[in-house]
């Protein structure tokens, strides 16, 4: 694969305008709720990456898994039903955002605007496949996380000379025998990141039948560049996100280019949680990110409490001495856990809106994890 370079900031564009979409190719959207019966249509990934495929250590993560290959997993219509409410003046008007990663996206719409997109993630069944394909039983983030929506549309004029501007490059480099940066290293979608949340689903909302591009760059853990193949209409990719540097690359033959990404986390609180809000707080209204983040992490750390609170009672029980080394030892995850928190929650007047800093990407060195610790540690077994 060819290696692409580390692209600086681009500068931060407030996004005030709607771009002009195409309509769905039906002319009457379908009406109801959610049926997975009727609009799942999940075919398995013909293969699924693992962290050691791509040279990082396997105990790196919440899963051995790194990424899936594209595979398919909605019906047309129920692609046609997401692109109605996504696209609905509501969400364009309240949920847009903008930043120098990407300059157009829309966010924390599903529970209020979009009923269809929020069971849609929220059903056990999407959730099952989701998880099978990670390698561990997985939840949604939060709600404020389901269904963010990356943009990049086009005129037909522009798209047009974008074409012809890659012949003719093509046509010159062939000629001449030489190679120049791959176009679509030029301009990303979104830039090079790592995600705030463990897992993501990767949801194509376009047609892509004459998209040429458009796949997503990994950083490998020996810093090479490798691609995976975009997915089609209807179908999505598994990515391991938090933990591998990545970037969507820009696409041609098409007017338009809208995935949805929707976050997820383990289900279980003993495992790690290595949530950071680096790259989602200044897109966010960080009233409601901010409540739902502390809402869930809060839970988790009930949930442990209770469990190591059943341990002390049941040891008393029996008669057994207390470990005082293993319950030092569980105070201080505890409080590494209540730190990171805290640490995440800044203050809104300190938030730079549209302004997201490196300290997200692991060659940074900054990335810390949600328990405290590096991003780049072990799995709890």
């Amino acid at each position: 694969m060819e290696a692409t370079e580390l692209l600086p900031p681009v500068e931060i564009v407030t996004a005030s305008w709607k771009p002009v979409i195409e309509p769905a190719a039906c002319q009457q959207i379908a009406t109801g709720d959610f049926d997975p019966k009727k609009h799942i249509d999940y075919e398995p990934p013909s293969k699924i990456h693992t962290m050691k495929d791509i040279n990082f250590p396997e105990s790196i993560g919440v899963s051995p898994v790194a990424v899936s290959e594209p595979f398919r997993l909605f019906t047309t219509e129920a692609i046609h039903r997401m692109r109605a409410e996504v696209l609905s003046q509501e969400v364009w008007d309240n949920c847009q955002y903008s930043s120098n990663l990407a300059q157009c996206q829309l966010r924390g719409f599903a529970a209020k605007y979009a009923p269809f997109v929020y069971d849609t993630w929220k059903n056990p069944e999407t959730l099952s496949i989701i998880s099978k394909i990670a390698g561990v039983e997985l939840v949604t983030e939060m709600d404020f996380e389901i269904a963010h929506i990356n943009i990049s549309v086009k005129s037909e004029r522009q798209r047009a000379e974008e074409m012809q501007a890659f012949v003719d490059k093509k046509a010159t480099e062939e000629d001449e025998g030489i190679a120049g940066c791959p176009w679509e290293d030029d301009k990303p979608i979104v830039d090079w990141h790592t995600d705030s949340y463990p897992f993501v689903c990767v949801t194509m909302l376009s047609d892509c039948t004459n998209m040429i591009g458009g796949e997503t760059a990994l950083r490998t853990g020996n810093g090479d560049i490798v691609k995976v193949r975009g997915p089609q209409m209807g179908c999505a990719v598994v990515l391991q996100g938090r933990y591998i540097e990545h970037q969507a690359l820009r696409a041609l033959g098409t007017t338009e280019r809208i995935t949805m990404v929707t976050s997820f986390r383990p289900r279980s609180p003993s495992l790690p949680d290595d949530t950071v809000l680096t790259t989602v707080r200044p897109i966010s209204d960080l009233s409601e990110l901010y409540s739902q983040y502390g809402e869930y992490r809060l839970e988790i750390l009930e949930e442990r409490i209770r469990k190591q609170l059943r341990t002390l009672r049941e040891n008393k029980r029996v008669g057994k001495k207390v470990d005082i080394k293993a319950l030092k030892t569980f105070i201080y995850e505890q409080e590494q856990f209540l730190s990171h928190m805290n640490k995440e929650m800044v203050e809104e007047d300190l938030v730079t809106k549209g302004n997201i800093d490196d300290s997200h990407l692991l060659a940074s060195g900054q990335g810390d994890g949600g328990d405290g610790g590096n991003v780049k540690r072990k799995r709890q077994q």
